[in-house]
């Protein structure tokens, strides 16, 4: 006769005692529902460290990069602010969605009322976060523009412990690194860049350690520029300091397309002579990146992938 690894006596013991549980009453297995169901895992974030339930049923998020990775997870999703989502996020945008306020600002009645299991937020409401986790856990997954890889990955692998989808995680931060690595081989030889965000008709710059920084920080395209990184907003420049820097590539982000709000398109407020003098211009290496994609939504793992394969079509050109 065969001998029965230990696992398999492991599982028939735990079948008789599931059956025998089926005969100890109804109130037997209530109890057993009600501890799976107080479940949590233990997440830290940049604001500390919550106990968060596993599997929550009602999640709200502040974060669209959160909601891009939840939503590329199939994990669904049943609070977001409303008014300003991308198009890649507009299954979002009013139906059975509950408006949890702004980007900005949360709508904290709103949020109470409907009790959420959980709420995500990230940087734009990273003020709010002790008075959202007096109504529900609250999770803070700011990227950290210092190390915005390493940041990210931990931030979507605490969200798979949560929701249960560990392997795919793993299995799509795994794809996202080998696209990381075949961008880094083009971007070595494709000469320098420049990032600038166009907002109003004014222009600024954002460099290495920046919250656009994935382009030089992790994708390896060199820094045309020293670039201060501090606060979110980058360094004013004119057209001529992007003259004179004249970067090999050009890549821009449309503030007022991104939001909404109107004003001249970016590719209206570079056209003028100093920009078009550049080497990025005179080669056709200026690159107008999605402003939603860049700005509102950022590090999602649907988004992500498609942030790359944009800077790695331009530098492979």
């Amino acid at each position: 006769m065969a001998h029965l690894r230990p696992t398999v006596l492991a599982t028939a013991a735990a079948a008789t005692l599931a059956l025998s549980a089926c005969g100890a009453g109804a109130d037997t297995a209530d109890d057993a529902a009600g501890t799976a169901s107080a479940a949590t895992v233990s997440v830290e974030h940049a604001q500390g460290t919550t106990e968060v339930p596993t599997e929550p049923e009602t999640v709200f998020t502040f974060d669209l990069g959160a909601l891009d990775t939840l939503d590329a997870l199939g994990v669904e999703v049943t609070g977001v602010p409303q008014g300003t989502l991308p198009d890649q996020l507009s299954d979002y945008d009013g139906g059975d969605i509950t408006n949890i306020g702004s980007m900005l600002e949360p709508d904290f009645e709103a949020i109470a009322a409907a009790e959420p299991d959980l709420i995500i937020i990230s940087g734009r409401v990273a003020d709010s976060y002790d008075e959202l986790s007096d109504i529900a856990p609250t999770i803070d997954l700011s990227v950290d523009p210092a190390a915005p890889m390493e940041s990210f990955e931990d931030n979507t692998e605490s969200l798979g412990r949560i929701f249960g989808v560990e392997d795919e995680v793993t299995d799509r931060l795994a794809a996202l690194e080998s696209k990381i690595e075949a961008t880094r081989e083009d971007a070595a030889s494709a000469g320098d860049a420049l990032i600038v965000l166009t907002s109003a008709g004014e222009v600024t710059a954002y460099g290495a350690g920046s919250r656009f920084g994935l382009i030089h920080d992790v994708l390896g395209v060199t820094p045309a520029a020293d670039i201060a990184s501090e606060g979110p907003h980058g360094e004013a420049v004119s057209f001529e300091y992007i003259a004179d820097v004249d970067p090999a590539h050009l890549f821009v982000i449309d503030r007022d397309a991104a939001i909404g709000d109107a004003g001249a398109a970016a590719s209206a407020v570079l056209d003028n002579d100093l920009v078009n003098g550049t080497e990025a211009a005179q080669n056709d290496a200026v690159t107008y990146l999605d402003a939603a994609s860049w700005y509102l939504i950022g590090y999602g793992l649907n988004n992500l992938d498609a942030m790359i394969s944009a800077v790695d079509e331009a530098v492979a050109a």
